[in-house]
């Protein structure tokens, strides 16, 4: 108890000291210049911080505005429009928002690194989202295919019918759905079969041997006339070349151009006639067959 009691006096002491030590301070000897040069400095840099952001807010928007044609121009999806728009512009804010805080000058070393690290546990825990969802950014954006584009890709081959920010939908020739994430597709190796307007339908014929090659080009050349769906002209004119000769059977192949939306059915409907005509003009068609000799 006597020690408590000393304490109290003791720290009663010490406050009236301060008091005493306060009361006679001299403020007539305070450096007036100096606050007054800090709230010069301060006014000045509220004032720039106000410059900064009103020039900021006014590059800002119309970066948003610039990156809205882009996309418009570029056709992409709405859904990703939207939210590119919302990223860049809270990405561009959050660094105004840095800048004039530095401007004010207060520490902004403690942001960054608060930014940065959640940054990084966020890329850590997302890190297949985000492959999947920067692959079907570049997708929208630079187009290797489109919704209806016969593709084969990750071993798969299909008609797309949706691209999705992390997913490609495809369906295949007997119409079961194939999913594909974005990422293998943005980075991989892709074959598209109907992004060119035009494509060649390549038709290996086999006839026996002793059939004269004029005869089958004549045959052949008559289906080729036949079909308005073949192109004719320039680059895209037919050629049916002697490719082979097999063991029991001499290869010519046609090669003829269609449009790719017609290529299926050209090939097939082609490769019918074929054989039709060749039936038709006494050409043989062999068989996969091998002749052996017996010797006495």
């Amino acid at each position: 108890m006597e020690g408590n009691s000393i304490d109290t006096v003791n720290s009663i002491g010490t406050g009236r000291d301060i008091i005493s030590e306060l009361s006679n301070l001299d403020f007539s000897k305070i450096a007036w210049s100096d606050v007054i040069g800090y709230v010069t400095q301060f006014g000045k840099n509220v004032l720039l911080a106000i410059v900064v952001f009103i020039i900021g807010r006014f590059i800002i928007k119309y970066t948003i505005k610039a990156l809205r044609k882009v996309t418009q121009k570029r056709n992409v999806e709405a859904s990703l429009t939207s939210f590119l728009n919302s990223l860049v512009s809270i990405s561009l804010n959050v660094l105004l928002a840095i800048i004039i805080i530095g401007i004010l000058g207060i520490d902004t070393s403690s942001f960054l690194a608060v930014f940065a690290s959640a940054g990084i546990a966020i890329g850590m825990a997302l890190s297949g989202t985000l492959q999947n969802f920067a692959g079907g950014v570049l997708i929208l954006l630079l187009k290797p295919y489109k919704v209806g584009d016969f593709i084969e890709a990750q071993g798969f081959a299909g008609t797309v019918r949706e691209i999705q920010i992390f997913n490609t939908v495809m369906a295949t020739l007997d119409n079961q759905t194939i999913i594909i994430p974005n990422g293998p597709l943005a980075t991989g190796s892709l074959k598209n079969s109907t992004k060119a307007p035009t494509r060649r339908v390549d038709i290996d014929v086999e006839v026996a041997y002793g059939t004269d090659p004029d005869a089958v080009r004549q045959v052949l050349m008559g289906i080729i006339d036949g079909d308005e769906r073949i192109m004719r002209s320039g680059v895209f004119a037919p050629y049916i070349p002697m490719t082979n000769m097999g063991k029991s059977s001499i290869i010519f192949q046609m090669r003829i151009w269609a449009k790719a939306a017609d290529f299926w059915d050209v090939k097939f409907d082609t490769t019918e006639k074929i054989y039709r005509e060749l039936v038709k003009a006494g050409i043989e068609i062999p068989f996969q067959q091998m002749d052996i000799h017996i010797k006495k």
